[in-house]
C-alpha cells in the first residue's frame, strides 16, 4: 500500500503561481511513476501530468503544456507539480497518483486524498 499525502492547494489569482507537493513516507517511492490528475467542479476527472521513476519521461495534458512543471526528488519521496500562469479553468480538486508503470490514462494504483486548487479571475 502507497498513502500518498497532498499539499500546497489553495485559492491563487489567474497568472500567479502555485506549487502542489504530494509525499510519500514509502521508501520505495523511487520504484513508481507518479502523475497528477485533476477533477474540475461538475466534470470528469482528467489526465494533468505524469512523470517515469528516474524522471526522465514527462508527458503533459495539452492543456497544461508549457504553464505546469512536474518534477520529483526520489531523496525526499516527493513529486511535485508546479503551476505557473493559471487560468480560471484549472480551478479543480488534485490528485496526485502512483502506478508501477507510467502513465498518461487514469490508470494509477494509489491515490492521494485530494488538494483543493481554486484559480480566481
Amino acid at each position: 500500500q502507497v498513502q500518498l499525502v497532498e499539499s500546497g492547494g489553495g485559492l491563487v489569482q489567474a497568472g500567479g503561481s502555485l506549487r502542489l507537493s504530494c509525499a510519500t513516507s514509502r521508501r520505495t517511492f523511487s520504484h513508481y511513476a507518479m502523475g497528477w490528475l485533476r477533477q474540475p467542479p461538475g466534470k470528469e476527472r482528467e489526465f494533468v501530468a505524469a512523470i517515469n521513476c528516474a524522471g526522465r519521461t514527462i508527458n503533459y495534458a495539452d492543456s497544461v503544456k508549457g504553464r505546469f512543471t512536474i518534477s520529483r526528488d526520489n531523496a525526499k519521496n516527493t513529486v511535485y507539480l508546479q503551476m505557473n500562469s493559471p487560468k480560471p479553468e484549472d480551478t479543480a480538486v488534485y490528485y496526485c497518483a502512483a502506478n508501477r508503470i507510467f502513465s498518461m490514462s487514469l490508470e494509477y494504483d494509489y491515490w492521494g486524498q485530494g488538494t483543493q486548487v481554486t484559480v480566481s479571475s
